[in-house]
């Protein structure tokens, strides 16, 4: 019961951060550009809704052709339907609650695929370290193509908040901080040591083993080549749905490839802060696209545009996993239970 309360307050305070942030941006939006807010979905060109379909619904297959090659070094080889449905469920499942979906894509193919859920909780770990190394390069590339619009979003929304009342780094703010997570740490090394004897200290020491073995299996990796083209197909994939989305709207169909990078660079930011992004995404992409020239109020309606597309994919296909995950594996039993013929 206490689980449940605290993962529905967890759940509700982003999910209301997500809505509070939805109504301060149309708060920021001028009164001379709310009709241009307005206007512009009214003049969406829907034409394009099939190819952000299809490039999104690819960055997610290639996610999943990915994930498996983390799997290979464990000794486990899913079958691709399985880790691309338990993906998208995945995905499904954060639009709800987030980070339900880490832990609903291991349960998944701990179920059907016979892999222990507490290995594959490395492999998610070592994902997300990828991510984190492909998002900072986005960031860069993003600082290359756009230095003055990067460092001001930068200097605004990072840096600011750590400045004194001098207007200098604090050194004190950075100080307590690292302080705060080198006392977290130790504590929790602290804890592990001291109390392993008690059950559930003997499962998360379980689960951080499993970690553990996730992040080293990229070095046993058979295939490093296809590692590293399906994480570059996947971030290329995610600045060409969002440059194609500049053309949903007039206005925003002029911007090219290096605002792309911006928008995207922003945005997974939003994605981060609220579940889905709801809110926080289009908020990102406007200032991206203000920076560049745009009306905020245009370009928080692109942003919107495009957030919604990304909710509409994992909607949809992630739905459909949900129906051909167990119908799948029915047929795969069932053929596995036929005897094979002998000549």
């Amino acid at each position: 019961m206490h689980k449940k309360l605290s993962a529905f307050l967890k759940y509700s305070f982003f999910l209301l951060l997500g809505v509070f942030l939805v109504w301060w941006s149309l708060q920021q939006i001028p009164a001379n550009e709310m009709q241009s807010f307005r206007k512009a979905f009214t003049n969406v060109h829907y034409e394009l809704i099939l190819p952000v379909f299809l490039i999104l619904s690819s960055s997610h297959v290639f996610r999943a052709i990915r994930w498996r090659l983390l799997m290979q070094p464990l000794g486990y080889k899913p079958t691709f339907y399985n880790t691309f449905f338990a993906v998208m469920i995945g995905y499904l499942a954060n639009l709800a609650v987030p980070r339900l979906g880490e832990v609903l894509k291991c349960t998944i193919l701990s179920k059907y695929e016979g892999i222990p859920a507490e290995k594959l909780v490395g492999t998610i770990v070592t994902e997300r370290a990828i991510d984190v190394v492909c998002l900072l390069l986005v960031f860069v590339t993003a600082f290359l193509l756009q230095y003055e619009i990067v460092f001001a979003f930068t200097e605004k929304y990072l840096l600011k908040p750590m400045q004194g009342a001098n207007g200098n780094i604090s050194t004190g703010k950075i100080t307590l901080l690292i302080t705060i997570v080198a006392l977290v740490i130790g504590l929790l090394f602290f804890v592990l040591n001291k109390y392993k004897h008690l059950i559930i200290i003997q499962k998360i020491r379980k689960v951080i083993k499993g970690i553990w073995l996730g992040i080293v299996s990229i070095k046993n990796m058979q295939n490093p080549g296809l590692f590293v083209i399906t994480t570059i197909a996947i971030w290329g994939l995610y600045v060409l749905g969002t440059y194609v989305g500049f053309k949903g709207t007039n206005g925003t169909d002029t911007l090219g490839i290096s605002v792309a990078f911006t928008a995207l660079a922003f945005g997974s930011v939003g994605m981060i802060i609220t579940p889905g992004g709801i809110g926080s995404y289009a908020l990102f992409l406007a200032i991206a696209m203000q920076e560049n020239g745009i009306a905020y109020g245009l370009g928080y309606a692109n942003g919107t545009i495009q957030w919604f597309a990304q909710f509409l994919v994992v909607l949809i296909v992630g739905f459909i996993s949900m129906l051909l995950l167990p119908l799948f594996n029915k047929s795969k039993r069932e053929n596995e239970k036929q005897p094979h013929s002998t000549q």
